[in-house]
């Protein structure tokens, strides 16, 4: 059986999600008051996922919903979406994150026209969070169990109960659907146009006024427009990008601290050490000692 994967905020979403022809992955997911977000990402997979402890904000295509033990969420592919912590107290949750090919989104039968494109494209619109008023809600958690227990068990055949599970479950949502018109609003567009920007160039000198021309925005515009919608400044989800970058490279083997600083684009290398221990309450040099610790 395979351990679940943590999802954490430091984690970036161009990983694969299981297997190549199996292609659906378990995450838990964990937040306490140290680490309260998992930052806006968004993927080509569908995320199912049972709220397991505590509250928490989730930001689905800009929209926010509140979420609590024992809620069910379902975030289609492709759509923004961010987490963060309501109160003090530690959060978690069980996710499975699969591409829809899985369930046969990449064919040319009636289900993929019919149901799996649209869902895929926008053009459906299925609830993203359940709770235990809602009519489906008993249904959606006896699906959920059974598929957490068959991916855990993965007695023989199993692959095909996990797809049937989800299938089901995504025809319990649509009977709750609504038709769309139009794709992801123009706001959406424009933040991943700018996230997309900054995971390509973070090495580089980044100014507001560039990001901000990318949406042919205002700087101060931007400025709130970004703020609104991240829960953190521009230049604090750059100095988050960067400094999740510096510890990849130093997970990787690299104890140039001056050398990832550079690599990264921190070029004033005290403010590294600044910024590295306001985010990880660590230096750079205590997390390569301890990284070499649990390496013996």
């Amino acid at each position: 059986m395979k351990t679940p994967h943590s999802l954490i905020p430091e984690q970036k979403e161009n990983i694969k999600h299981g297997e190549v022809y199996f292609p659906i992955q378990k995450y838990i997911t964990k937040l306490t008051k140290e680490a309260p977000v998992i930052t806006m990402h968004w993927h080509e997979e569908a995320e199912l996922t049972l709220i397991t402890k505590g509250s928490c904000v989730y930001q689905i295509d800009l929209v926010e919903y509140e979420a609590s033990t024992g809620d069910i969420l379902f975030i289609p592919p492709l759509l923004l979406h961010s987490i963060i912590l309501k109160s003090s107290q530690d959060f978690c949750s069980e996710t499975y994150v699969f591409h829809m090919k899985l369930l046969g989104g990449n064919t040319a039968d009636i289900c993929s026209t019919r149901y799996l494109t649209p869902m895929v494209n926008h053009e459906l619109s299925l609830p993203c969070l359940i709770t235990a008023d809602h009519p489906a809600y008993d249904s959606l958690c006896k699906s959920f169990a059974q598929l957490a227990s068959l991916y855990d068990t993965r007695m023989f055949g199993y692959e095909l109960a996990i797809k049937s599970y989800l299938l089901q479950t995504l025809f319990l949502l649509l009977q709750y659907s609504i038709t769309r018109f139009s794709t992801e609003s123009d706001s959406s567009d424009k933040l991943k146009i700018v996230l997309d920007h900054i995971d390509l160039h973070y090495a580089e000198a980044l100014s507001v006024s560039e990001l901000a021309k990318l949406c042919y925005f205002s700087e101060y515009h931007f400025m709130r427009f970004f703020k609104k919608h991240m829960n953190m400044t521009c230049i604090q989800y750059i100095n988050n990008i960067r400094l999740e970058k510096a510890v990849e490279l130093f997970e990787h083997g690299n104890t140039s601290i001056l050398e990832v600083s550079l690599s990264v684009g921190f070029h004033n290398l005290s403010y590294f050490y600044r910024a590295f221990k306001a985010k990880y309450h660590m230096t750079p040099l205590a997390f390569i000692k301890r990284l070499e610790l649990d390496s013996v």
